[in-house]
């Protein structure tokens, strides 16, 4: 039976391998200290934080979310550790709320493995504090212990580091926020909670089962009732949802969560009304299930999949649902499987450590038929749990090959045979696709990366080599060249998936260097203007572009939409800048910052080609730049990472195959359809 704890209340642990998970309903940064007897941490090496996840015995996320679960090994701890402090807080510098007062109590529960919960704990009774110690695991004489802690800082993560005696606290402090940034700028966002799996049965792969895993396929599921569903670490969701059940079991509150959302209308407007930038085909109330299509499935065998099963109004927004879903399962189906990984290795481990302790079996055959065992063992819960994972790779496999070639123009690849009948639509679509995801385990199989329209953030797509992925092995100007040539098939989709007179596109090209990647756009004539070169052309585009955001601005704050100058273009505006920061002074830069902050509210987006360490001249000054844009790169590069687990997924950008001669043909068909708007 679950302890509900109120403050200063304890709870014995029956067991050492433990996880808790926290629910906030806002992105929030969840850490630890490790302390002795005292209550003292002894350096920042015993602190676990976003930018430093992983202790002995210890495992925190690497990024801000609204819903945690950290790992915890209490047998592997130190001896010189007698208390684990759970830390919150608020992440600073992103635009969040400062204090914990304005939003919903965070909730924690702690459970075992298999995702019995022991004890829980509502922190509340937080006004002006953005950071707290929420929960104390700590060593009693030999046995292990929880008690709800509550006690909150409103100086924030540098007063709570200090009151524990670690006097590098207010350096630590920045270090985790500029940590939480950077994962912010690599997320992958994530679609708004859904109402209900239960709306739309849907036959499911068969989850791994391991010895301490009720279901090795999911995620351990919480059953209190204060849990929230998972929302974007960046952003606001919609209020309304639809549904999609997985291929695992039912996601419960503060599990994994899943579903991208219905959406709301955009009403006619009126003399007064503000300007609505939002998608005029999105619903409020819940969609039917789709018909019942599926062909039954025999038993033991799986059902075959169908294209559009999810649920939606229409055939776009089943599939949109559709592809999520797959990405949902493909994540919750590897953690299951990294994790029964984790278990093995982990118990391996124990089962030498308890062999070789005994210095009996350190020599002769009774040490090495122990040893044997114990690989065994090892070998026999990898295999299940590969097995396991195996199965819903092929299932989800086979999804995706009915999915693929059923997606519409705006979520399809270029090679996709629906580009040969492209027309001109006439409604704006539920997302786009920018590129596509997958997985170590799963190198086959790939998820499309949809992202909502109207874009909400901007993009920044990396021309600079890094680190990891084909970039470190690509020629730098080869990699400037597949940059824009990125961002110009970009722009393409987005222009032929909305209506004609919805969409233009701007851009920046200071010294001419895109010349080749940009013809594209410029022979078909789908640009509002050529691209603008020097000094002065830059000043020009991003002063018109400045002064068309405060405009709007203006009318939508004074309820006068209506006072828009005659002939005020209110289409959505695309600026795409190429070899930033050469031909940028520091009051450009202020603008770019302006329009990627303020732009996307009134339908104006920005697309930046650049190397980051080629902007790094700009110092602090770039930074929020950096952090409100999406970096998108044109190699193959594992830089984007979930809200829910922290997956390093793989990300390759959409390009048109070589040879193709698809996009010359699509933008063809947008300019005829945009001049014979304009008439």
């Amino acid at each position: 039976m679950t302890a509900e704890l109120v403050r200063g209340q304890n709870h014995p642990l029956p067991e050492v391998r433990l996880e808790v998970r926290v629910s906030a309903g806002k992105p929030i940064v969840a850490g630890a200290t490790l302390s002795d007897e005292h209550g003292k941490v002894h350096g920042v090496e015993w602190v676990a934080h976003p930018g430093a996840p992983t202790l002995p015995g210890l495992e925190v996320s690497r990024q801000a979310a609204a819903d945690h679960r950290l790992a915890f090994d209490l047998d592997a701890m130190p001896q010189a550790v007698h208390r684990v402090s759970v830390l919150l807080a608020l992440p600073s510098g992103v635009g969040g709320p400062v204090r914990f007062g304005a939003v919903a109590a965070p909730f924690l529960a702690v459970t075992g493995l298999d995702g019995t919960e022991i004890a829980s704990y509502t922190v509340t009774g937080l006004d002006s504090e953005s950071a707290v110690v929420a929960l104390e695991l700590y060593r009693r004489q030999g046995a292990w212990k929880v008690r709800a802690v509550g006690q909150g800082y409103a100086g924030g993560l540098a007063e709570l580091l200090t009151d524990q005696g670690l006097t590098e606290a207010p350096q630590l402090a920045r270090g985790i926020d500029e940590a939480v940034a950077q994962g912010l700028a690599r997320s992958v966002a994530a679609p708004p909670p859904r109402i209900s799996d239960a709306d739309r049965p849907r036959h499911a792969a068969a989850p791994a089962q391991g010895p301490d895993q009720a279901r090795g396929g999911t995620a351990p599921q919480s059953t209190s009732p204060n849990a929230s569903p998972q929302q974007s670490p960046y952003g606001a969701s919609d209020p309304q949802d639809a549904t999609r059940a997985g291929h695992g079991a039912t996601p419960q509150p503060g599990s994994v969560p899943a579903g991208p959302p219905a959406v709301t209308p955009a009403a006619a407007p009126t003399a007064g009304d503000p300007v609505n930038y939002t998608h005029p085909g999105r619903q409020t109330a819940a969609p039917p299930p789709p018909p019942p299509t599926a062909p039954e499935a025999q038993p033991g065998r799986p059902a075959q999949p169908v294209a559009g099963d999810a649920t939606g109004w229409s055939m776009d927004e089943r599939l949109y649902n559709q592809v999520w879903g797959m990405f949902e399962d493909l994540a919750r189906t590897t953690a299951a499987y990294r994790s029964a990984v984790d278990f093995a290795d982990s118990r391996m481990e124990q089962e030498l450590d308890k062999a070789l302790s005994d210095p009996r079996n350190r020599m002769g055959g009774q040490g090495d038929a122990a040893r044997e065992a114990a690989r065994a063992r090892h070998t026999e819960l990898v295999d299940r749990a590969r097995e396991a994972l195996d199965r819903d790779l092929a299932q989800l496999r086979a999804e995706a090959d009915v999915v693929e070639p059923a997606l519409p123009p705006a979520y399809a690849r270029w090679d996709n045979p629906v580009w040969h009948g492209y027309r001109v639509p006439m409604e704006i679509p539920m997302a786009l696709r920018l590129g596509d995801l997958h997985l170590p385990e799963s190198e086959n199989l790939r998820i499309p990366m949809l992202v909502r329209l109207p874009l909400e953030r901007g993009l920044w797509i990396d021309s600079g080599r890094s680190g990891s992925g084909e970039a470190a092995f690509t020629d730098s100007d080869e990699l400037r060249a597949l940059a824009l040539q990125t961002a110009t098939a970009l722009a393409a989709r987005v222009l032929a998936v909305y209506p004609p007179g919805e969409f233009s596109v701007h851009v920046i090209d200071p010294a001419g260097t895109g010349a080749s990647a940009l013809a594209p756009l410029v022979r078909a004539g789908v640009l509002a203007a050529p691209p603008a070169a020097g000094a002065a052309g830059v000043a020009d585009v991003l002063t018109r572009l400045t002064q068309r955001v405060d405009l709007v601005q203006m009318a939508v704050r004074g309820g006068a939409s209506d006072a828009l100058p005659p002939g005020f273009d209110t289409s959505e505006q695309l600026l795409i800048v190429n070899d930033f920061p050469h031909g940028f002074d520091d009051r450009a830069v202020t603008q770019l910052r302006y329009l990627a902050d303020e732009g996307p509210a009134v339908g104006v987006h920005l697309m930046m080609v650049a190397d980051r360490q080629d902007a790094a001249a700009y110092g602090p000054l770039l930074d929020p730049l950096w952090r409100s844009l999406m970096r998108l790169t044109p190699v193959p590069d594992d830089h984007l990472a979930d809200p829910w687990v922290g997956h390093a997924w793989t990300y390759e950008p959409a390009l048109v195959p070589p040879g193709s001669q698809v996009l010359e043909q699509v933008l063809t068909q947008v300019a005829t359809a945009r001049r014979t708007w304009s008439r």
